[in-house]
């Protein structure tokens, strides 16, 4: 059932898994913002408000509310299987009673539409409340449960009770690299946050002297233990920078590391950066394949998306892959020359972040629920 009435706010449901659904929300956001500068985002998850606070230009509103389990990461490249069936077996199915309590409040609030990526309470929310449901995703957590059936058979019921909730989004728009293609509403290039300062800007900030070259590791804002880069033997003119890495800004000769938020905008370090190194996730990819920095990716194993993205990697961008075991040991620094000597590419098309926010605006501009 879908209501008639339409207020100017959105709720946004997001995954909590890493920092990556919550980068491409906040890049949809920011684009819907800019058409529409009075658009109240009322934003379910548990992802710190920081993270929107740097990210967002609008007004918007954070609800502190566990929306998904997803993955449990022991690292940014491991999961852990045992805790994640744990956890869902206490969140799944959705208590009737928390699903009609969050379908009061966005009818309280007003909301005229319930956003998710890709946290399918916001579905069932949206489903109870009367209220139009869009889910954006480049994947879906049942595809992503299927693969770990053999080892981990109780995900099999989660898989088959998320995927017929999914099914159920009223709208449907996949961004890519897409794991999964099917019949949606709308295919969009990567979607990621834009940077907002000068490539020159950010590397006086850093210190970089005028011909050094900045190679940038991420692992996607989940804690790593970065001791085993310290120490590294760099070329005089290469300066490594780790986010994420330090609990304020440090530099070790070549070596600078920085806290997990800091004025240091992510999307910035990545155009800034010469090079990028780091594990391939969602967001990381669409940061540099719309920098058009080179990549040296590292997979995560027994991840299935991560084969989908590393595929669009070597067919779109220019990059190379890293091994964990290098990484761990610092031998990929050998690595290094012959990234800096790839040639940094353009992406071929826009932003899929500007194709959502249109594609949202036309949803809200029917004559019926006009407001964007």
């Amino acid at each position: 059932m879908r209501q008639d009435r339409w207020g100017k706010r959105i709720a946004y449901f997001i995954s909590p898994h890493g920092f990556g659904h919550a980068a491409r929300a906040s890049a949809v956001m920011r684009a819907v913002h800019e058409r529409e500068p009075t658009l109240h985002f009322d934003i379910f998850t548990t992802i710190p408000p920081w993270f929107f606070e740097d990210s967002l230009v609008g007004p918007f509103t954070c609800h502190e509310v566990v929306t998904d389990v997803g993955l449990i990461q022991k690292t940014p490249l491991h999961a852990d299987l045992a805790e994640t069936v744990k956890r869902l077996n206490r969140f799944i199915p959705f208590e009737k009673e928390r699903i009609d309590q969050l379908a009061g409040k966005v009818n309280r609030l007003k909301c005229g539409l319930v956003v998710c990526d890709i946290a399918p309470m916001g579905i069932a929310v949206a489903r109870r409340a009367g209220i139009a449901s869009l889910l954006v995703e480049n994947f879906t957590w049942d595809w992503v449960y299927e693969e770990y059936e053999e080892t981990h058979g109780g995900l099999r019921r989660y898989a088959d009770y998320l995927g017929e909730l999914f099914s159920q989004a009223d709208y449907h728009v996949q961004t890519e690299p897409v794991c999964t293609p099917k019949s949606v509403d709308l295919i969009v290039p990567p979607v990621s946050r834009r940077p907002r300062r000068s490539k020159k800007e950010v590397r006086q900030l850093l210190d970089i002297p005028n011909g050094g070259r900045m190679v940038l590791v991420t692992m996607g804002g989940v804690p790593e233990d970065y001791s085993g880069l310290k120490g590294l033997s760099l070329p005089k003119d290469v300066f490594v920078v780790i986010p994420g890495a330090a609990g304020f800004l440090q530099r070790e000769g070549n070596l600078i590391t920085l806290p997990h938020r800091s004025q240091f905008f992510h999307p910035d370090l990545v155009s800034a950066a010469d090079t990028v190194v780091g594990k391939v996730g969602y967001s990381t990819l669409a940061e540099v394949y719309h920098g058009g920095v080179p990549f040296g990716f590292i997979r995560r194993s027994n991840f299935r998306e991560s084969d989908i993205l590393s595929a669009y990697i070597e067919d779109h961008m220019s990059g190379l892959p890293v091994d964990e075991g290098s990484f761990r040991t610092g031998k990929w620094i050998s690595s290094v020359p012959r990234l800096l000597k790839l040639p940094r590419n353009q992406p071929n098309g826009p932003n899929g972040a500007m194709q959502i926010a249109e594609f949202v605006c036309r949803l809200l501009g029917n004559p019926a629920r006009s407001f964007c």
